[in-house]
């Protein structure tokens, strides 16, 4: 009996931790002590309150336990040693992808608004695997991109467990950029911690599927990039930090990334399955929207996608069209391996 509910109580502190993420991994700051206004060229920036895209509200639906007080905003804490993890682009040996992607046409992109399926895996610290968000513009050596999605990655946070990440550079993963708040950059308003933090809860295979709504897009009025997760303003990228996507996106991708250090097993991709129709089985997007120039959202002009996967051996992803109750959707992911360099 005892042993039971020692086994009880251990399951439920297990299950309320994932469910629930832990405050004590931040810190809450002054404003505008946070990060970002270490940055040279944001040593006078003005904190954005106001925004030109409509249908843009804060939200009040998570507990008052999980906030910082007001005039200070949660910084997640750094693992020290994770600041050098900015492996991003097909590049660096070991990346993979599964994605889908617009056209490089000279199309110009306002922003993008997905519904991603949230998973759990186990990965080895030499291994990462994301499910994300790109917007991009620049030529390699000069590239601007911005990050945000789900990403298990044991040597960034010390665990295993999906948690919410954004990332940036300025100049093809050179010298600028970090994820989260790891180097000034990114502004955050949220009083709720979400940069960093668990999900607060995962899918689970053939039953039941976890989303959450991600947005980003470029303001009007101010040129700087904002973050949204589910109807909640998170915060936003200075224009300051960019060349490139001041002049907005000349290219938006969707989908998964996974990492492996060089000749070791590739992780798993999305929630470890090939893309499948049913989609209590499968890792997908739904709801895919572009925002195009005019500050529209809309669905992307098939003509202008290309699917790409780079090992179908390990990974694959499949666009499905447009559904009535799913939007555009896709599907993708795989159980990784050995899958080269």
């Amino acid at each position: 009996m005892a042993l039971n509910l020692v086994l009880c109580l251990c399951v439920y502190l297990l299950f309320t931790q994932c469910a629930e993420g832990s405050i004590d991994d931040f810190d809450c700051v002054e404003i505008y002590k946070q990060p970002a206004f270490q940055h040279p060229l944001l040593k006078n920036h003005n904190i954005q309150v106001g925004y030109s895209y409509e249908d843009l509200e804060r939200s009040d639906n998570y507990e008052k336990k999980e906030q910082c007080p007001k005039g200070t905003v949660p910084i997640f804490r750094q693992r020290n040693g994770s600041e050098s993890f900015q492996l991003n682009t097909a590049e660096y040996l070991g990346q993979h992808f599964a994605v889908i992607e617009t056209m490089i046409d000279g199309t110009i992109y306002g922003g993008a608004e997905p519904e991603i399926s949230i998973h759990s895996l186990n990965l080895q610290d030499n291994q990462y695997s994301k499910s994300q968000t790109w917007l991009e513009n620049g030529p390699p050596g000069q590239l601007n991109s911005i990050h945000a999605g789900w990403a298990v990655h044991p040597r960034l946070y010390g665990d295993s467990v999906t948690r919410f990440t954004i990332y940036w550079t300025g100049d093809g993963y050179g010298k600028t950029g970090c994820y989260n708040t790891q180097c000034p950059g990114f502004v955050v308003l949220s009083r709720n911690h979400r940069i960093g933090n668990q999900f607060s809860g995962s899918s689970v295979y053939g039953k039941t599927t976890r989303y959450f709504t991600l947005q980003i897009f470029q303001d009007v009025s101010s040129g700087n990039w904002v973050l949204k997760l589910d109807n909640e303003v998170i915060g936003y990228w200075p224009k300051e930090l960019f060349t490139e996507l001041n002049k907005g996106a000349s290219l938006v991708r969707y989908g998964g990334n996974a990492f492996m250090s060089t000749d070791e097993m590739s992780p798993p991709m999305g929630n470890g399955h090939f893309p499948v129709a049913e989609i209590l089985e499968t890792a997908h997007f739904k709801n895919v929207l572009i925002i195009d120039s005019n500050n529209i959202r809309v669905y992307i002009a098939y003509r202008k996608l290309r699917c790409y996967a780079d090992v179908y051996d390990c990974f694959e992803v499949t666009y499905w069209g447009y559904g009535r109750s799913s939007g555009d959707s896709f599907s993708f992911g795989g159980p990784g391996g050995k899958c080269g360099v």
